[in-house]
C-alpha cells in the first residue's frame, strides 16, 4: 500500500518559497533595526528596537515552522514531521529519510540547507554595540546555538550592563536617571538590566621604583639612574584608604557571568578615561565596552548621553594620550627628583608642570627683591572737579619750578578725545576663571574652590567642574534659556536691577570651543532655598556661578572715556593730561551686588574726593586756569606685585607668552584639545598645593613666595626642566596622539629619550658651590652624630653621620666602607619622622609621638629617643 504522498506538490513548494521570502524580509528588517532601532534609557528594547525585532523574527519564524511541520516542510533541524508518519499497514511510525522515496533531488536539499542557515543566522547574529543596540556580541560559546535548558535560556536573556562611574555620587545620579527605583546592593546599584558601581578616583597607579623587586631601585643612588621600567611597566592598586576594597568589588561585578558589557561613566576627560581603562586592563576584561560621555548629572542630560553612547574604541586616542602623559611624567619626575636630590644632598621634587610653575614664582620674587625704587615727582593742578597731571619729573627742583609756573599760568587744551565704549559681557566660567575670581573676591585658594565646586556637582546643583571651556553648544541653548526664564535663579542671587531686560543667551554659544565639557553653569535643581543647606565656601561659589551666568547674557556696559592733553602757554615742553571714565549704562556690571563704580586709578582719581569728571563743554584750543591749588606729589617706581593664586593661575593659563615658536605657542593656546597653558584646570590647584606641601613655596596671606629651598632648586635645575617649552612640546604631541595625527609609540619614545638624559645632564652641569653650601647647611641644622660627634646630614630617607661612605658590593648590595656607621631611618614602626622631630631628637630630647603600629597591627603611642647603636629607641619609661 502506498506509504503517503511524497513532499513534491506545487502548492507545498510555493508555500515553502513564500515562507523563505518572508524569512529573508524579516532578517533584513532585523539587520536594519540593529543599527537604527531605539532603546529606552535602561537598555530595555522597545518593539521596534533590535530586541523587539528579534522577538518579531522569532515569532514569525515559529509560525512559519508550524506551517512547515503541518505541510511537510523541514524544521530548523532539516527534519519534516511527515518524514515520521504511521505506516499504512502496521500502524508503526516509519522514518521516511530511510525510505526509497526520501531522495527528492539536489534543489530540495539546497532549500533545506538554506532554511537551516537562515534559522541559525537569526539566532546567532550578534547585537550591535552602538547606542541604539540592546546588547552586545554573545560569548563565543553561545554563538550559533540556543540552549534547550529553560534555566540557562532565562539566564542568557537576562544580560546585564555594568556601568562604572568615578565616584559614588555620580553613580547614584546615573542609577536614578536610568531607573525609577534603583536598589542598592553590595557595592553597586541594580536597576533592571543595569548594574551601576563606582571607583574612588584613581584605583590603579603606576608602581613606584621600590616596588620593582627585580631592580635595585629601592635605595637612592646615582649608580641606579636612569630609572627606566620601559617594556616592564608595573601597575598597582592605589594605597589610598579604601581603594583596595573598592577595586575588588568592581572586579567581582565585572566577572559576573550575566554581565556582558562594561560602560565607562567616569569623568569625560583624559583622567576619567585613564581611571576606567586601568581597572579594565588590570582585571584583564575582554568584554565589550561603551563610553557614557556626560558633563552634567541632571537626569535629562544622562538619558540623552545614554542614547548617544559610542564604543569605547572610538576614544582610543584619548586613552593613549592619558597613558603617555602618565608614563612620561613618571619618568621625568623620578629621574629628575632622584638625580638632583643626590647631587645636591637635598630633598628636591622635580616635575614637568610644578618646576616651571616654581620658576615663575622664584623669578617674580627675585624681581621684587632686586628692584631699586626710583623717586619721581608730579605736578597736579586742580581744575575744579577734575585735575591735570604733569608727566613724571626726575628732579624735585624742576617739579617745584613747574608748580610755580602752573599756579600763575594758563593751560592751552591741545586735544580732547571723547569716545563711547561698549564692553561686551564676560564669558561663562571655566574652572580656572572661577578659581581666579574666588581668589580675588574672597581669598579662597584654588583647591578650596575646586573642592566646593566638586561637591556642588555631586549635589546636582552645578555642571561638570573640571572644564576648560567657557562656552556652551547649540544643543545646550534650550537648557540655558529655561534657566533664565524660570525665574528661580533671580531672587536670592541678584538684585532686580541686575537682571537684564532682554537676556542674550546666544552670546554664550560656540560649538567649536567646546571639546567635550561645556562651561560651568547651575542646573535646574538649584533655587535660592538650596543655598541654606550649603557651607560658606559652597554658597559663595554657587552664587558667583549664577551671577556670572546673568553677566554673560546681559547688556553691554556702556561708558564714555575722555582724554585731555594740555600745555602751559609759556612752556611748550611740559605736557599735562587728564582722563575720566563715566558710566552711561551699567549693563552686565550691575549683576554683582554692590558692584558700584570701578576703582579709581591714579589718572581718574580726584584728590578732593569723588570721580574725575571732565566737563562736556571742554573744547580743543581753549585756554583755562587752575581753579584750586597746584601741588607737587612725590612717588617712586614700584616692583611687580607678588603672585597670588589668582595671578599665578592666570600666568599658568597664559604661559604661551613665554614661548616664541609659533607652533609651540599654538599648542599651549589650543584650548580645544586641552585647557591651554601649562597644566589643566583639574591639576593646577593640586600643582600649587604640592609645591606648598613640598616646602618649595609658602603662603603669606594671599601671596605666594618661593622658599629658600625652592629658589635653590630653580638655581641648580637644568633650564629645560623649568621652561614651559617642555610642556608645550608634550601638549602638542599628546594632542596629535589624541586626534590620530601621530602614533603613540613614536611620541612615547620621544619622551622616553628626553627623560633618560636627565641624570647625565644634571651630573655634567653640577654646580659645586651649591653642593658645598648645602652640605654645610645640613651639618649645622641637623646636629651632631651621637656616636662620633661629627655633623649629621640627611640623605634620601635617612639621617646619617657625614663620615659614612657606602659602596656597592659585587653581589649588588650596599655596604658602609668608612665612617662610624650611625644611621636614623625616617620611618619607625609605620610612623614617619619629620624634619622637626629629627632636630629635636638630635638635640638630645625624647619626643612622644602617636600612631606607631606594632607587628600585630595594633596602634600605640610612645616616646622615642636617639640611640647610638640602633639610631632610635623607644623610651617606655617616660
Amino acid at each position: 500500500m502506498p506509504r503517503g504522498r511524497p513532499f513534491c506538490g506545487r502548492e507545498s513548494e510555493a508555500s515553502f518559497q513564500s515562507g523563505e521570502r518572508k524569512i529573508n524580509g524579516i532578517v533584513s528588517l532585523y539587520a536594519r533595526r540593529l543599527v537604527h532601532g531605539p532603546v529606552d534609557v535602561a537598555g530595555r528594547a522597545q518593539r521596534d528596537a533590535p530586541g523587539g525585532a528579534r522577538a518579531v523574527v522569532r515569532g514569525r519564524l515559529g509560525r512559519v515552522r508550524d506551517h512547515r511541520q503541518t505541510h511537510g516542510q523541514p524544521d530548523d533541524r532539516g527534519i519534516r514531521r511527515t518524514d515520521l508518519e504511521p505506516h499504512a499497514g502496521d500502524g508503526h511510525r516509519v522514518d521516511r529519510r530511510r525510505h526509497p522515496h526520501a531522495d527528492r533531488g539536489a534543489g530540495h536539499r539546497r532549500r533545506v540547507r538554506a532554511a537551516a542557515r537562515l534559522r541559525r543566522l537569526t539566532l546567532a547574529t550578534p547585537f550591535h554595540p552602538g547606542p541604539a543596540g540592546k546588547g552586545f556580541p554573545r560569548r563565543s560559546s553561545h554563538v550559533g546555538q540556543e540552549s534547550r535548558n529553560p534555566k540557562k535560556r532565562k539566564e542568557r536573556e537576562r544580560r546585564m550592563k555594568l556601568v562604572i562611574a568615578e565616584k559614588k555620587s555620580v553613580a547614584t545620579a546615573i542609577a536614578q536617571a536610568l531607573c525609577a527605583a534603583p536598589v542598592q546592593r553590595d557595592g553597586c546599584y541594580e536597576c533592571g538590566q543595569l548594574l551601576v558601581t563606582w571607583a574612588q578616583g584613581h584605583l590603579i597607579d603606576l608602581a613606584m621604583p621600590e616596588d620593582y623587586k627585580d631592580r635595585d631601585w629601592r635605595k637612592w643612588s646615582l649608580d641606579t639612574l636612569p630609572v627606566d621600567p620601559s617594556g616592564h611597566w608595573q601597575w598597582k592598586i592605589s594605597e589610598e584608604r579604601g581603594a583596595g576594597s573598592r577595586y575588588r568589588q568592581i572586579v567581582r561585578l565585572i566577572r559576573r557571568t550575566d554581565v556582558d558589557c562594561l560602560v565607562n561613566a567616569c569623568d569625560p576627560d583624559r583622567e576619567g578615561e585613564a581611571i576606567f581603562r586601568r581597572i579594565a586592563d588590570m582585571e584583564g576584561s575582554h568584554k565589550p565596552e561603551l563610553r557614557l560621555w556626560v558633563a552634567s548629572l541632571e537626569a535629562e542630560a544622562i538619558q540623552a548621553a545614554w542614547r548617544a553612547m559610542k564604543p569605547e574604541s572610538e576614544y582610543q586616542g584619548l586613552a593613549w594620550s592619558a597613558e603617555i602623559r602618565s608614563k612620561a611624567d613618571w619618568l621625568i619626575g623620578m629621574n629628575a627628583s632622584r638625580a638632583y636630590s643626590l647631587l645636591y644632598n637635598a630633598r628636591f621634587s622635580v616635575g614637568r608642570v610644578q618646576t616651571p610653575t616654581l620658576a615663575m614664582i622664584a623669578e617674580r620674587d627675585r624681581q621684587i627683591r632686586n628692584h631699586k625704587p626710583v623717586p619721581f615727582w608730579t605736578v597736579i593742578a586742580d581744575m575744579g572737579g577734575w585735575r591735570l597731571s604733569s608727566e613724571r619729573i626726575d628732579s624735585k627742583d624742576a617739579a617745584m619750578l613747574l608748580c610755580g609756573q602752573a599756579e600763575h599760568g594758563r593751560f592751552r587744551i591741545m586735544s580732547v578725545n571723547r569716545r563711547r565704549v561698549n564692553d561686551r559681557p564676560p564669558r561663562l566660567y571655566d574652572l580656572t576663571g572661577l578659581q581666579k575670581d574666588m581668589s580675588r573676591l574672597h581669598g579662597m585658594t584654588a583647591a578650596r574652590t575646586l573642592q566646593a565646586l566638586q561637591h556642588l556637582y555631586e549635589l546636582k546643583l552645578a555642571t561638570y567642574p573640571r572644564t576648560d571651556s567657557r562656552y556652551i553648544t547649540h544643543d545646550d541653548l534650550e537648557t540655558l534659556t529655561a534657566l533664565l526664564e524660570s525665574g528661580r535663579l533671580a531672587q536670592g542671587f541678584v538684585t532686580r536691577e541686575g537682571i537684564p531686560g532682554h537676556p542674550r543667551p546666544e552670546l554664550t554659544v560656540n560649538d567649536k570651543k567646546v571639546a567635550g565639557h561645556t562651561a560651568i553653569l547651575p542646573t535646574m535643581q538649584l533655587d535660592a532655598g538650596k543655598l541654606e543647606g550649603l557651607d560658606d565656601d559652597e554658597r559663595k561659589v554657587m552664587t558667583r556661578i549664577v551671577r556670572r551666568m546673568w553677566e554673560a547674557v546681559g547688556d553691554d556696559h556702556v561708558h564714555i572715556v575722555t582724554e585731555v592733553k594740555a600745555r602751559l602757554s609759556d612752556d611748550t615742553d611740559r605736557e599735562f593730561s587728564s582722563r575720566s571714565d563715566e558710566t552711561v549704562s551699567a549693563g552686565w556690571k550691575a549683576v554683582e551686588t554692590g558692584h558700584g563704580p570701578e576703582p579709581e586709578d591714579e589718572e581718574t582719581a580726584n584728590p578732593a574726593g569723588g570721580r574725575n569728571v571732565i566737563p562736556s563743554n571742554l573744547m580743543e584750543g581753549g585756554v583755562i586756569r587752575p581753579v584750586g591749588k597746584v601741588t607737587v606729589e612725590e612717588g617712586e617706581t614700584r616692583p611687580p606685585k607678588p603672585f597670588t593664586e589668582a595671578t599665578l593661575l592666570a600666568a599658568m593659563e597664559h604661559a604661551s607668552r613665554c614661548v616664541e615658536d609659533k607652533n609651540l605657542k599654538a599648542a599651549l593656546d589650543d584650548d580645544e584639545s586641552h585647557s591651554g597653558g601649562i597644566g589643566t584646570p583639574a591639576t593646577r590647584a593640586d600643582t600649587i598645593e604640592k609645591l606648598v606641601r613640598s616646602k618649595l613655596v609658602e603662603r603669606k596671606g594671599r601671596q605666594l613666595h618661593a622658599t629658600t629651598e625652592g629658589e635653590r632648586l630653580t638655581d641648580v635645575v637644568e633650564p629645560r626642566l623649568k621652561d614651559v617649552l617642555l610642556t608645550a612640546r608634550m601638549e602638542q604631541a599628546l594632542s596629535d596622539v589624541e586626534h590620530g595625527k601621530r602614533g603613540p609609540s613614536e611620541v612615547m619614545d620621544m619622551f622616553h629619550r628626553e627623560a633618560l638624559r636627565i641624570p647625565a645632564d644634571a651630573t655634567a652641569n653640577l654646580k659645586a658651590d651649591a653642593v658645598t653650601r648645602t652640605a654645610n647647611t645640613d651639618a649645622q641644622e641637623w646636629g651632631d652624630c651621637p656616636r662620633c660627634g661629627q655633623p649629621v646630614r640627611k640623605t634620601g630617607r635617612m639621617w646619617q653621620c657625614s663620615t659614612n661612605k657606602t659602596e656597592k658590593t659585587k653581589d649588588g648590595k650596599w655596604a658602609t666602607t668608612a665612617g662610624c656607621g650611625w644611621k636614623m631611618f625616617a620611618r619607625i614602626a609605620g610612623k614617619t619622622i619629620t624634619d622637626q622631630t629629627a632636630r629635636r631628637l638630635l638635640a638630645g630630647q625624647s619626643v612622644t609621638l602617636k600612631g606607631f603600629t606594632s607587628k600585630s597591627g595594633k596602634k600605640f603611642d610612645a616616646a622615642i629617643r636617639i640611640d647610638k647603636e640602633r639610631g632610635t629607641a623607644f623610651d617606655f619609661d617616660r
